[in-house]
């Protein structure tokens, strides 16, 4: 591993299976964001006391925050999940070629590094952020955390110094809004009619894919002059 990669809390990064401890400690961490969704969801996110989410669970105050540090986090757990298995895969890819190509295959390599229900969590953590301000302004300071850490990431692997260069800060950039536009893409098409099999991790990365395909027609888009 390179000293740029960072561990991923929780996540199997292919290193071989988790410690028993590891995996008790998963399980718990699971049970205490599928709870919070559920609570926060039914009752509101304000509505719904720390008390209450850990009584619900058959967990102590003390394991709950050896495991989030608030209700916010454990409530945003599945973004925080997508966001340091990004960093992550972008650590540890040997860039060769576009740097933004690299991104969006780490992006993706992500997402499907996250399990098979994430998609689930991320969906219902997308309802829940959708309704509660406080969330929304949480899940953005995320995102430009995370930002900065991908410039952190490539300032490292290409030698380039992002407060000089401009072109570091733009590549995340880019990156975000495409996932930000492919995410949104595939929340709102993932419940069309009903159907609950439409969607899921594969589809979610084809509209992400999608929209980092779309970045250089969309730096091109012009309006033809006026005769």
């Amino acid at each position: 591993m390179s000293p740029h990669t960072p561990a991923v809390p929780g996540i199997d990064t292919g290193r071989g299976t988790l410690p028993l401890r590891e995996r008790k400690k998963l399980r718990t961490r699971r049970a205490l964001t599928d709870t919070a969704l559920e609570l926060f969801l039914e009752r509101g996110f304000d509505e719904t006391t720390l008390d209450e989410l850990v009584e619900a669970v058959e967990v102590s105050k003390r394991t709950f925050f050896r495991n989030f540090a608030s209700k916010e986090e454990v409530a945003l757990a599945a973004e925080v999940e997508l966001w340091e298995a990004y960093v992550y895969e972008v650590a540890r890819a040997e860039i060769s070629g576009p740097v933004l190509d690299a991104l969006r295959n780490a992006l993706s390599a992500a997402v499907f590094r996250l399990g098979e229900d994430w998609d689930r969590r991320f969906i219902r953590t997308r309802k829940l952020v959708a309704g509660t301000p406080a969330l929304r302004d949480r899940s953005l300071v995320l995102s430009i955390n995370v930002q900065e850490r991908l410039v952190d990431v490539l300032e490292g692997k290409l030698g380039i110094d992002g407060r000089e260069d401009v072109r570091l800060r733009l590549l995340g950039e880019f990156s975000l809004s495409a996932w930000r536009c492919g995410a949104k893409n595939w929340v709102a098409g993932r419940g069309y009619g009903g159907r609950r099999g439409h969607g899921g991790s594969d589809t979610l990365v084809r509209r992400v894919e999608e929209a980092f395909d779309a970045i250089p027609d969309s730096l091109s888009l012009a309006v033809p002059e006026a005769e």
